[in-house]
C-alpha cells in the first residue's frame, strides 16, 4: 500500500464517520461502528504525522525506520481489508445475498491491527529518543547511507557500444547539431541530445565529435561520460585523458587536475562532450570546470532526461533523437550482418521482419545482428528468429535490457508504480492518457500535495515519464498535453521483468492459468490482467479475497457473469476494466462490489443498481446504443469525478449536487441552470445544444474545457423514449461563457459571426476550434477586439469566403489550422505581423487561398522570417512553390 493509498483509505473512513446521505453506508450496522472508525482514523493519522512527516529527516535514513514504515503500510492495508470486508458483508446482507464464507462477517474486528499500529508508534518514538542521545560517532555508524561506491564512470567513448563503427540514419541529425555548434555566438553554448536508452545518443555524439569539419573548427576536444554514479576526480581524469593522453594524472591532486584542465582550455575554442548525464546536480558541478572566454566554445550533452537538458540551457537546442525508420533499421541490420555484401534474396523478407520487430531502436538492431551472425543463413532459421525478437533482446548477455533498466533504477519512488503499470498493456497498445491518469488515481499512485488537483499531479507524472523517454507520445492535445501514448517493446519488456520480480501484476500468460489460483492465494496478488479465460471456479475457493484490480482484454462476456456469480473472490476490487466484454444485461451481483473506484463496462442501458457503488471516482460506459439515460439516483455516486461514454447521455433532474468534474456527450436536460445546481464543480463538459434554451455557461465557475455540438437530435417526448435523429437547429442559440474557459470547441452550432465578440472577450481562452458550421456565414470581420490569450485557432468545414483579420486581433496566436474551408479566398497578409505565429497548416483549400498562401510565404521570406512553417496538404511550402502545386 502506497502512502497515497493510506490517504485514500482515511478519506473513506471520514465518509463512514460523517456522511449521512449515502444510502449504502447509512445503515444501522455501519453507523454503530463509527467510534471504531474514528479511533482507527486518529491512530492512522498520528502515525503518519510522526512516521512520514517528521522534521528530523536524518532519522528516516535508519533501516529500522524504513522497516517500521513497511510494517505500518502492511498494517494499514490489513485494516482497510477488514473494513472493506465488513462493508461488503453488510451490503450483501441488505441485498439478500449470503455468501458462504467466514470472512463475510457483519462485525468489525480491528483489535489486533490496532495493537500493531500502536506498537509501531511506540517503537518509532523509542528510536527517536535513542537517536537524540547518540553522539556524533554513533550517529554516523547507525545512519544508513547510500553507497557512494567506487566510480562506475566509463572510460571515454570506447566503453559504450558505438554500433561498432556502423552508423545508419544519423546524417540529418549530425547536420543539425553541427550547424548549431558552429554558430557565431561567442559565449559558451550548450547543445543537447535527448532520447531513450539504446536509441543511439552516444553514437550520434561520437559521429559529431569525429566530424572532420568540427575537428578542424575546435582546437581542443574532450569527452567525459558521467553515468548515474560518479565522482569529480574521475570526471577530471576522463576529460583530461581525452584531451591529452600523454598527461600523467594518477598521482596529481584534485587541485592540480583542475589547474591542468583550466590550462588546457584557457582561451582555446573547445568542444566537450558530456555523455550520459543523469542529474541537474551533476551538471552544476561539471560546469565549474569549463570556463567561458568568449571563444565560441561549445558543450555537447547527451541525456535520457529532458529536464537535465533544459536545466543546462533553457533556450538552447534540445535535439530529441527519433527512432530509426523500418528502412533504416533494415539497412543497419544488413551492414552489421553482411559487412557490405548483399543480403541473399531468400533472407530479405524474414530479415526485414526482424528489423521491423526491433521497433526503431538501434541497440536492438545491433543485438539481433549479433544473433543472426551466429545462426545458419537459412530462411527457416531467420523466420523462426523473427518470431522471437523480444526474447533474444531480453536475454542478450551484453545487457540490452540492463541499458533500459538504468532509466528504471533512476526513477523516483512515486513514479515506479505508474511506470510498471504500462507493462500490463498488450504490445503496441495505444493508451489513452486520460484513461491512464484516471486509473492511476484509482490505484492510489498519485500523491496529493495540497496545492494542485489529483488530475494535475497525475498529468505531471505522465509528462515526467515522457521527458525521461520512457513513454512515446502518439498524439498530442492542442493544449500540449498527451492524448495517446505507447511504450516501446523493449521498455514494455523491462516492465514485465520488473513486474515479475516485484509481484506487481499477475498476467494470465504468466503463470499458466492452471496455476492462477495457487499464485493468487500464496502471494496475495493484488492486480490481475487477462486476455484469456480465467478459471473463476478455482478462484472462488479463495478464503480471503486479495485481488484489488482486474483488467480484461478479451471479449468473453461469460467471464463477467462468472465474476458476478463468484463475486466473493472479487469483493475487494477497486479497479475493474472490461474494455471488450459487451454485456446483454448488467449482473446484479456486480453492484455488490462497493469498493470499486474505477469501472469501465459495456452496457445496453444504465441500471440504477450501479449507483450503489459509492466509492466510484471514474465510470466509463461503453455501448452499441446511440444514447443512454442516466438514472435519477446517480447522485448516490458521491465520489464520482469522471463520467465518460461513447454514447449521448441524457441527464434527468437529480436529487442532490454531485462532485462531478468531467462529463462527456451529455444532454443538459432542464438546461444549464439546472446542470449548475447538479454539478457545481464541473471543469470539462461536452454537450449538445438546443436552440430553444438559454445557455448561460457563465454560472459554471470552474469550467475550463467546453465542447458544444448543435442539436443533431430532436427533443424526446418522454424520458423513456430513445433519441431520434432530427434536423440541426442552427443560428438561434443564446450563449454566454465563463471567464475561466481555456478550450472551446463549437460544432454545428450555426452561430452568426457577429456573436464572435462574445468569445473574443474571454480573458483566459487559449484554444478555439470552430468546425462543421460552428459559425454560419460567408464573412467574418474580427473588428478591433482582441483574443487576449488565444494560442491556437482551427477553422474546419465552414462556408466562410472572406476573413478580415489583423495582427491586432491575435496578439498571442502561435498556430493556425484551416481544414476543408474550400470557399475561403485568402488569409490576410497582416497576420504575418503576429510575432508569436510559428505554424500555419492548410488542408484541402481552393486555388485562391493557395495563391494567398504563396504571397504570405514570399512576404515572410522577404522579411527574413524563415522560422514560420506553412504546411499545405501535408507538404512544407517554401518561397519557390511550383505553380501546379496543390
Amino acid at each position: 500500500m502506497a502512502y497515497t493509498d493510506i490517504q485514500m483509505f482515511m478519506e473513506k473512513l471520514k465518509q463512514l464517520m460523517y456522511c449521512n446521505d449515502i444510502p449504502v453506508i447509512n445503515n444501522p450496522s455501519i453507523l454503530c461502528e463509527r467510534p471504531q472508525f474514528q479511533l482507527l482514523y486518529e491512530e492512522l493519522g498520528s502515525v503518519i504525522k510522526i512516521l512520514f512527516n517528521h522534521e528530523d529527516q536524518d532519522l528516516h535514513n535508519f533501516e529500522e525506520v524504513r522497516k517500521l514504515k513497511k510494517r505500518f503500510k502492511a498494517a494499514a492495508e490489513e485494516a482497510e481489508g477488514i473494513v472493506d470486508m465488513f462493508l461488503s458483508a453488510v451490503h450483501c446482507r441488505n441485498n439478500g445475498y449470503s455468501p458462504r464464507s467466514d470472512v463475510f462477517q457483519t462485525s468489525l474486528h480491528l483489535e489486533v491491527v490496532m495493537r500493531s499500529i500502536e506498537s509501531i508508534k511506540i517503537e518509532f518514538m523509542t528510536l527517536s529518543i535513542n537517536k537524540m542521545k547518540m553522539d556524533s560517532s554513533l550517529k554516523t555508524d547507525r545512519l544508513q547511507t547510500q553507497s557512494s561506491g567506487t566510480s562506475h564512470t566509463r572510460n571515454s567513448r570506447g566503453s559504450k557500444n558505438l554500433l561498432e563503427k556502423v552508423v545508419v540514419g544519423f546524417d540529418r541529425d549530425v547536420e543539425i547539431i553541427r550547424d548549431k555548434l558552429v554558430e557565431d555566438g561567442k559565449h559558451l553554448d550548450v547543445v543537447s541530445i535527448v532520447g531513450m536508452g539504446g536509441i543511439g545518443k552516444t553514437t550520434l555524439a561520437n559521429k559529431v565529435f569525429t566530424d572532420r569539419f568540427l575537428v578542424y573548427h575546435f582546437y581542443v576536444r574532450g569527452w567525459v561520460t558521467v553515468s548515474q554514479t560518479y565522482n569529480r576526480r574521475d570526471l577530471l581524469i576522463q576529460v583530461l585523458s581525452s584531451i591529452d593522453k600523454e598527461l600523467e594524472l594518477e598521482e596529481a591532486t584534485d587541485s592540480q587536475l583542475r589547474k591542468m584542465l583550466h590550462r588546457s582550455l584557457y582561451c582555446n575554442r573547445y568542444l566537450i562532450v558530456i555523455d550520459d548525464i543523469w542529474s541537474t546536480e551533476a551538471w552544476d558541478e561539471l560546469m565549474l570546470f569549463f570556463p567561458d572566454h568568449n571563444t565560441r566554445s561549445r558543450i555537447l550533452l547527451t541525456s535520457r532526461l529532458t529536464e537535465v537538458a533544459a536545466h543546462a540551457k533553457s533556450h538552447g537546442l534540445i535535439h530529441h533523437l527519433q527512432h530509426l525508420t523500418e528502412e533504416e533499421s533494415w539497412k543497419l541490420l544488413c551492414q552489421k550482418v553482411f559487412q557490405g555484401n548483399e543480403c541473399p534474396e531468400w533472407l530479405i523478407e524474414p530479415g526485414m521482419q526482424i528489423a521491423k520487430n526491433c521497433h526503431g531502436l538501434p541497440l536492438s538492431v545491433v543485438v539481433m545482428a549479433g544473433v543472426l551472425a551466429k545462426e545458419p543463413r537459412s530462411r527457416d532459421s531467420w523466420v523462426e528468429i523473427s518470431c522471437s525478437v523480444n526474447s533474444y533482446i531480453a536475454s542478450d548477455e551484453k545487457g540490452c535490457l540492463e541499458t533500459i533498466a538504468l532509466s528504471y533504477d533512476h526513477l523516483p519512488l512515486h513514479l515506479r508504480e505508474c511506470f510498471l503499470y504500462l507493462g500490463g498493456f498488450p504490445e503496441d497498445y495505444r493508451i489513452s492518457s486520460l484513461w491512464l491518469l484516471w486509473i492511476w488515481m484509482a490505484e492510489g499512485f498519485i500523491q496529493e500535495d495540497g496545492s494542485r488537483s489529483l488530475e494535475e499531479i497525475a498529468n505531471s507524472y505522465l509528462m515526467d515519464l515522457v521527458d525521461r523517454n520512457l513513454i512515446m507520445v502518439e498524439k498530442w492535445y492542442i493544449s500540449g498535453d498527451v492524448e495517446v501514448c505507447k511504450v516501446h517493446d523493449l521498455v514494455r519488456q523491462l516492465c514485465v521483468e520488473k513486474e515479475k520480480e516485484e509481484k506487481f501484476f499477475l498476467k494470465t500468460d504468466w503463470p499458466p492459468s492452471n496455476r492462477l489460483f495457487e499464485v493468487i492465494t500464496t502471494h496475495k496478488q493484488r492486480r490481475v490482467i487477462t486476455n484469456q479465460k480465467i478459471d473463476i471456479v478455482s478462484l472462488s475457493r479463495s478464503s480471503t479475497p486479495s485481488i484489488r484490480s482486474l483488467l480484461c482484454y478479451h471479449t468473453r462476456s461469460s467471464f463477467i457473469y462468472h465474476i458476478a456469480e463468484f463475486f466473493r473472490s472479487f469483493a475487494l476490487l477497486r479497479v475493474l476494466s472490461l474494455e471488450k466484454c459487451e454485456l446483454i444485461n448488467f449482473p446484479l451481483s456486480l453492484a455488490l462490489l462497493v469498493h470499486l473506484r474505477f469501472l469501465e463496462i459495456w452496457l445496453s442501458s444504465f441500471p440504477p443498481s450501479i449507483c450503489n457503488l459509492w466509492n466510484l471516482r471514474t465510470l466509463i460506459i461503453r455501448t452499441s446504443s446511440s444514447s443512454i439515460i442516466l438514472p435519477s439516483n446517480i447522485s448516490d455516486l458521491v465520489n464520482l469525478r469522471h463520467l465518460g461514454s461513447n454514447a449521448d447521455l441524457y441527464l434527468p433532474s437529480i436529487e442532490k449536487p454531485m462532485k462531478l468534474e468531467v462529463i462527456s456527450n451529455v444532454e443538459l436536460g432542464d438546461g444549464v441552470d439546472n446542470f449548475h445546481k447538479c454539478f457545481p464543480r464541473i471543469k470539462e463538459l461536452a454537450s449538445t445544444l438546443y436552440s430553444d434554451e438559454e445557455n448561460d455557461f457563465e454560472v459554471l465557475h470552474y469550467l475550463q474545457i467546453l465542447m458544444l455540438i448543435g442539436s443533431g437530435y430532436s427533443r424526446r417526448r418522454s424520458v423513456e423514449q430513445e433519441f431520434v435523429r432530427g434536423e440541426p437547429n442552427l443560428g438561434k442559440n443564446n450563449i454566454r461563457f465563463p471567464a475561466t474557459l481555456k478550450v472551446l470547441t463549437l460544432e454545428r452550432c450555426g452561430l452568426p459571426w457577429s456573436d464572435m465578440s462574445i468569445i473574443q472577450s474571454l480573458p483566459n481562452l487559449e484554444f478555439l476550434i470552430i468546425k462543421d458550421n460552428g459559425f454560419e456565414g460567408t464573412l467574418w470581420e474580427t473588428g478591433e477586439e482582441q483574443f487576449q490569450r488565444l494560442k491556437f485557432l482551427r477553422l474546419e468545414e465552414l462556408n466562410i469566403k472572406q476573413w478580415e483579420a489583423s495582427s491586432i486581433n491575435f496578439p498571442c496566436l502561435e498556430e493556425l489550422e484551416v481544414v476543408n474551408c474550400v470557399d475561403l479566398e485568402e488569409i490576410s497578409l497582416e497576420l504575418g505581423d503576429i510575432s508569436t505565429l510559428s505554424y500555419i497548416d492548410v488542408l484541402n483549400c481552393g486555388a485562391s487561398l493557395l495563391e494567398s498562401l504563396r504571397q504570405f510565404r514570399q512576404e515572410q521570406d522577404d522579411m527574413g522570417n524563415y522560422e514560420l512553417k506553412i504546411i499545405v496538404n501535408g507538404r512544407k511550402m517554401s518561397s519557390c512553390v511550383p505553380e501546379n502545386d496543390d
